[in-house]
């Protein structure tokens, strides 16, 4: 399962998952949408891809490739190197029109949404640590900076990077 950003207002223009089902029958062979809008499809060595926009506004996709044998199989036969080529032309094109966003600019979201999380985890780290050796935090300082910590650490789990403000008033606390 992979998150993609979306840039502001694509989701709107396009229509949401209707229109990303619609968009992914301009790409891929067999597409399917659900009553949710979330679509299914499949193309040469791509055997099957799941799509939708998330409540957050980034595009949801799960892509299962050829593999192994399977794969092997796929391309020795007549034209089966120039049709995973084509695969990962459409899937590129696909995420670029999805997302408003060029492979390039996808990577660079992806890095800066990394370092968010990676930040956040490294200030939850650091605050447990300071709360463990330090004497003079009050209780309510500890119970604070635990509900601080539990909602950001959920905001990991659902895969949206806490903004640097939430971190910093988390680590400015002790």
């Amino acid at each position: 399962m992979e998150r993609f950003a979306v840039k502001r207002g694509l989701e709107k223009s396009i229509g949401g998952n209707a229109g990303l089902a619609k968009l992914a029958a301009q790409h891929f062979e067999n597409v399917q949408a659900n009553s949710e809008g979330e679509f299914e499809a499949s193309f040469g060595l791509l055997s099957s891809i799941k799509g939708s926009y998330t409540d957050q506004g980034k595009l949801m996709v799960d892509v299962v490739q050829l593999k192994g044998s399977d794969l092997e199989d796929f391309l020795s036969q007549d034209g089966g190197r120039e049709s995973a080529l084509a695969s990962r032309k459409r899937w590129s094109a696909f995420l670029d029109e999805a997302t408003g966003y060029t492979a390039k600019q996808r990577g660079d979201k992806a890095k800066e949404d990394a370092k968010k999380f990676s930040k956040a985890k490294s200030g939850i780290k650091m605050i447990r640590k300071s709360i463990e050796m330090s004497t003079t935090v009050t209780q309510e300082t500890i119970d604070l900076a635990e509900s601080m910590i539990a909602e950001i650490e959920s905001m990991i789990e659902a895969g949206t990077p806490p903004s640097e403000g939430k971190v910093k008033k988390l680590t400015d606390l002790v």
